[in-house]
């Protein structure tokens, strides 16, 4: 089934860091290569003098920018229009085995036993549905509720994480059940609170459809930037050297005219 034309979706962040030590840094904010861009900017400064910032291209589409701070007071201020759609993304012969495996954070081979005891009978999109419906009631979403290094099996023992932990659970138990899954890092319009947001894609009959188990955004605005294994790859800032400190982190996503409805029975592609 074809998708309606998209709303145009406006995104920002500014993220604001005491750089303590010189540092490299890398930053995963940009908008994945794909839809189109009416508008866009990324700059960087240090005590309001302007930083070079250099652009990597990811394999998977999504867009690095490394620059090199010395110490002073650091904005990153990140703006882009997005007008357009990008073709749905389809399973490689290589994704198609490397996102069955289990991964820092999603700890697919820990989680076998329940992913198999609760979904044993279940496969395609009956699967999609009824493991993203477990996992947004087995948890409650709690802001500040977990730490950076909890993964899947460590969410599911708390019962209560952000949605990064939601998408882990989430991650883990479909690949526990040969079904190839990812994390992705997204502009949401509509989400509440307002932050960078994590969903998952699982591989169904060849195409990448996202699954959000926190339904906290409409899927069919949602914005990549990153794609990865798990949030280990999708960070929207990595230190490479030196220290920083993190001062303010602000982040924006609106879609016009208006939010669509997410219908949660249809297939959905980021895109």
């Amino acid at each position: 089934m074809s998708q309606p034309a998209p709303p145009r979706r406006h995104v920002r962040s500014r993220v604001e860091l005491e750089v303590r030590e010189p540092a490299q840094l890398v930053w995963s904010v940009a908008v994945a290569t794909g839809p189109e861009l009416a508008e866009e900017t990324l700059t960087v400064t240090v005590d309001d003098q302007p930083v070079e910032v250099e652009e990597h291209h990811v394999a998977d589409g999504g867009r690095l920018h490394v620059c090199t701070a010395p110490v002073g007071r650091l904005v990153m201020s990140y703006d882009a229009l997005v007008t357009g759609r990008a073709e749905p993304a389809s399973v490689d012969p290589v994704d198609d085995i490397v996102y069955r495996r289990p991964s820092r954070y999603a700890e697919s081979d820990e989680l076998g036993p329940t992913a198999w005891a609760q979904f044993a009978q279940l496969e395609g999109k009956a699967l999609l549905d009824a493991v993203s419906s477990w996992v947004g009631t087995q948890l409650y979403y709690v802001s500040g509720s977990s730490r950076p290094t909890d993964g899947a099996t460590q969410t599911l023992l708390a019962r209560q994480g952000v949605c990064r932990d939601f998408a882990h659970l989430v991650t883990a138990m479909l690949r526990a059940r040969n079904v190839p899954a990812r994390l992705v890092s997204v502009y949401a319009p509509g989400l509440s609170p307002m932050d960078f947001h994590a969903v998952v894609e699982a591989a169904i009959d060849g195409q990448w459809r996202v699954v959000d188990a926190t339904t906290l955004a409409p899927r069919p605005t949602l914005v990549r930037i990153a794609t990865g294994r798990d949030a280990s790859d999708t960070a929207f800032l990595t230190t490479q050297s030196g220290r920083t400190d993190l001062v303010s982190m602000k982040v924006e996503a609106t879609a016009e005219p208006a939010l669509p409805d997410d219908d949660l029975t249809h297939l959905v592609s980021l895109t």
